[in-house]
Formats: structure tokens, C-alpha cells, sequence
């Protein structure tokens, strides 16, 4: 007696039961997996472009915004900041590096980005092909920008004002591509980057004198570079990374910027750890949902191998008569339900990864972030193993009743 081919036999003979029980498997292991993929690789984005910054300085609004804005580039800057300012910041004991930072335009809707060599040295960016830009105008581009936007070297191409990819084209100066930045898997690789001089020159209006050009960048095919101060004469900039020397700078410097400057002081591992409490709400949420559903699918397996055996009683009576043992019958039923955690389980793992693909398209179109790691994860493993209990547990119940069946008086009222 092959108890696999019964068991499937008697699964596909309940068609309707077997399908909701493994869609209801399907459903809370598929949501479970889901967020434990977009947890652990937003985590990852997180990490991976935080490093190495501990305050952002920005216009007064919004500490959160500043630090997306400025760190992850997925939300609007808060306004603009002396660039006298920051580099005040530069002459403090407990500071050891400031990246400024100027924004405003896009191609495409990829940002253009401002900034001196620092920003590409702190993200460790290395060049896939040509030069670092060397002079305003002059631009680096990310490989995901390369790849969607199809940009190559020596290209000339006009930025449009504003963050979105509709806004008004600055077709009196173009930007050139001198160079193409390696995947780093951080905000480079979506990010245009050029000289700060490039977009004071750019938003510069007709009846101001021209702006001075500064020496930002002094070797052109080398990613050494001399990080002079930017010139700071009547400029503005949109916000700076800082890191410190030691804690002591984390202690006081954010309370002096905030109440003698017209800066804001926005702490990173502050601001984030906050945005992670408040997605937690929801992903706990979401967590305790699909936990629901999967008791939910625990349950309805239980009804159905109960409904079954009380259906097929005469039937296990007569396989009993027939030589059959209990435990046979048992370990029968036990694989009925076996073989709905494990369709369950699979069935959710792929739902969970088209899920994940979804979402990566709907990120990578609005924010330039790809989630594209479809691979089995730890916990998914554990997961595996608990869908496997559910089932077990789940057709234990009910099959012990094939201990108490009477074999004559089953046959007998038949």
C-alpha cells in the first residue's frame, strides 16, 4: 500500500478543502517572507549609505527630511544653508570631515548632485570608465543612471529645475559626462554628480556677476584629490554631511547649531532608528496578520482531515480489516497534511518573491532603489520548519482518532 499516492488521491478527492487550506498557508507564509525580505534589505540600504555619518546640518524643518534628503536622496530638502555657515564647521576641534552638499536639478529623474571629491572618497565609489569631473558643467555619473538613461562618455545632456523629471529644462547649459562610476550598491550609483560650482553657475540669474570658479577637483583621471574649502562668498548650499573625531562632537555640537546658527542639527542613527519604530507599528502589524491567517490555515487543515475521517470511516475500517495498521492510516493522514505545509510553504516562498519584485519596480521607479535579492533567507528556513509543525500538529488531531475506531461497528452500520 503506497501511503503518498493515497494521500494525494485523497487531497485531489477534496479539491476544495485541500486548495483553501494551502492558500491560506500560502497567504500568512507568503506575507511573513515578504517582510522579512523587505526588512532585511532595507535594513541593508540603510546601513550601507548611513556609514560613516554622524550629523547631517540642514535649513530648519524637518530632521527627518533633512536626513533623506540629503543621505538616501528620497525625499525634498528642506531649504538652503550658508555655506559660510558650514564651513564654520570646519575649524571645530571635534569635527573631522564636512561634505557639502547642493541639489536641486534632475535628467531624467535622477538628481544632480554638488559636492567636492569627499562625497565619492566616503562611499569608496570607484570608476567603471573615464575621469572624474574636473571642471563646472562636468558630471559623474552612477551606473544605474548609465544603464536607464543610456548616458555614455562625452555625452552632453540639459538638467530640468526641481526634482521632477517634468520640470522646466536649463537648455542654455549642458552638463558633459566625463566619467562612469562602478555599482557600489550605495546612492551612487542613482546619482549625478558634479562640482558645487556646476549648479551655483547653473541657478545663477542673468543680472548677478558670475561666480567664481573653484578649485575643487585637481587631477582628472585620478580619484586623489585635493579637498580645498569651497569658496563661500554669497553662496548657499542645500545641506552638509559631518562626521566627528570623537563623541565628544556628538554631545555638543548638534545643541550649538541648533541655537546659534540658522542651521539645523540632525542626528542620523537618531532620525532613522525613529522611521524604523514608526514602520515597526505597521510591519508588527502586518507580522501578526499573517501569523492570524496561518492559525487560520492550521485550523481549516484540522476541519478538513476531521470532516474526512468521519466521511472515510468505513473506508479506514476496511483497509483495517484488510491487513492495514493504525499507525499506516495514521502516518496517512499525517502526510496529508505534511503535503499541504509543504505546497503551502513553496506556493508562499514564490509569492513572497513576486511580491518583492513588485515592490523593487515600484521603488526603483520612484526612488532609484533596486530590492533585487531573491534568495532563500535564514529565517525562512525556521519558517519552513514551523509550516511543517502546523501540518503535523494540524492532521495529529484529528488521525488519532483512527485509535478509537471500531472496525465491526463501523462495518456493521455501513
Amino acid at each position: 500500500m503506497n501511503l503518498f499516492k493515497i494521500s494525494v488521491a485523497n487531497l485531489r478527492e477534496k479539491k476544495l478543502n485541500s486548495f483553501l487550506s494551502a492558500l491560506l498557508l500560502t497567504l500568512g507564509i507568503g506575507m511573513i517572507s515578504l517582510l522579512l525580505l523587505l526588512n532585511k534589505q532595507l535594513d541593508e540600504q540603510f546601513k550601507r549609505n548611513l556609514k560613516g555619518i554622524d550629523m547631517v546640518v540642514g535649513a530648519k524643518g524637518s530632521p527627518l527630511q533633512v536626513i533623506l534628503s540629503s543621505i538616501y536622496q528620497i525625499d525634498a530638502p528642506t531649504g538652503n544653508i550658508p555655506l559660510a555657515e558650514v564651513n564654520a564647521l570646519r575649524k571645530n576641534p571635534f569635527v573631522k570631515t564636512v561634505i557639502p552638499l547642493s541639489m536641486g536639478d534632475n535628467y531624467q529623474g535622477f538628481r544632480i548632485l554638488g559636492t567636492t571629491p569627499k562625497y565619492v572618497e566616503h562611499f569608496n565609489a570607484k570608476l567603471a570608465e573615464g575621469h572624474l569631473y574636473n571642471a563646472s558643467m562636468e558630471v559623474t555619473i552612477g551606473s544605474k543612471v548609465a544603464r536607464d538613461s543610456k548616458l555614455k562618455i562625452g555625452d552632453q545632456f540639459s538638467g530640468s529645475h526641481g526634482l521632477d523629471s517634468e520640470g522646466e529644462k536649463h537648455e542654455d547649459k549642458k552638463y558633459k559626462v566625463t566619467g562612469i562610476f562602478e555599482p557600489s550598491g550605495t546612492v551612487i550609483d542613482q546619482l549625478i554628480i558634479t562640482r558645487l560650482s556646476s549648479v551655483w553657475d547653473i541657478h545663477e540669474h542673468s543680472d548677478e556677476p558670475k561666480l567664481p570658479v573653484t578649485a575643487e577637483v585637481e587631477h582628472s583621471h585620478s580619484q586623489t584629490h585635493v579637498d580645498p574649502e569651497p569658496d563661500e562668498e554669497g553662496k548657499d548650499v542645500t545641506s552638509a554631511l559631518i562626521q566627528f573625531r570623537n563623541p565628544m562632537g556628538l554631545m555638543t555640537i548638534p545643541r550649538q547649531i541648533n541655537e546659534n546658527t540658522s542651521m539645523q542639527a540632525a542626528l542620523p542613527s537618531i532620525e532613522i532608528n525613529r522611521l524604523f519604530s514608526l514602520l515597526g507599528v505597521g510591519i508588527e502589524t502586518l507580522r501578526t496578520l499573517a501569523l492570524i491567517i496561518i492559525s487560520i490555515a492550521g485550523v481549516s487543515v484540522f476541519i478538513s482531515l476531521y470532516n474526512s475521517l468521519k466521511d472515510r470511516k468505513y473506508e479506514m475500517a476496511l483497509m483495517l480489516s484488510m491487513g492495514a495498521t493504525r499507525t499506516r492510516l495514521f502516518l496517512m493522514l499525517l502526510i496529508e497534511g505534511l503535503s499541504l505545509a509543504v505546497i503551502g510553504f513553496f506556493a508562499g516562498i514564490i509569492a513572497s518573491r513576486v511580491g518583492l519584485w513588485v515592490f523593487s519596480k515600484s521603488a526603483e521607479k520612484d526612488f532609484h532603489y533596486s530590492l533585487g535579492k531573491f534568495a532563500l533567507l535564514p529565517e525562512e528556513i525556521y519558517l519552513f520548519f514551523g509550516a511543517l509543525m502546523i501540518g503535523v500538529v494540524a492532521a495529529a488531531l484529528p488521525s488519532l482518532g483512527i485509535y478509537r475506531l471500531n472496525i465491526s461497528r463501523t462495518l456493521a452500520e455501513e
